[in-house]
């Protein structure tokens, strides 16, 4: 093999590799939201978790954020607006980043 192919093999590993972390972390992000939001509606344990879940799995629906935002801001009717979920959403990606660096 050439020094070539082998830098290629890298980038295409590393590729993949920072692939499945955003995928990760992202899902993180929409578990440590919907933890979030189920805390403003009073939701705790099982509950609070199931809904955190419910929150990771509409993100499946549409490429992007709006999927989840829309769901989140839709179930809080009037206790958070679409721009602090929002803003929300990228505190906790942080968060989310931190804690899969944390694991590895």
């Amino acid at each position: 093999m050439t020094t070539f192919d082998d830098r290629e093999n890298a980038f295409e590993a590393k590729f993949a590799h920072d692939s499945e972390m955003m995928f990760r972390a992202e899902a993180r992000r929409n578990r440590l939201l919907g933890l979030w939001a189920a805390g403003l509606l009073g939701k705790s344990g099982d509950d609070a978790a199931a809904y955190a879940m419910s929150v990771v799995e509409s993100d499946f629906e549409k490429p992007g954020v709006d999927d989840v935002v829309a769901k989140v801001a839709g179930d809080l009717a009037g206790k958070a607006s679409e721009a602090e979920i929002r803003s929300k959403l990228t505190e906790l990606m942080t968060v989310a980043k931190q804690q899969l660096a944390s694991e590895v």
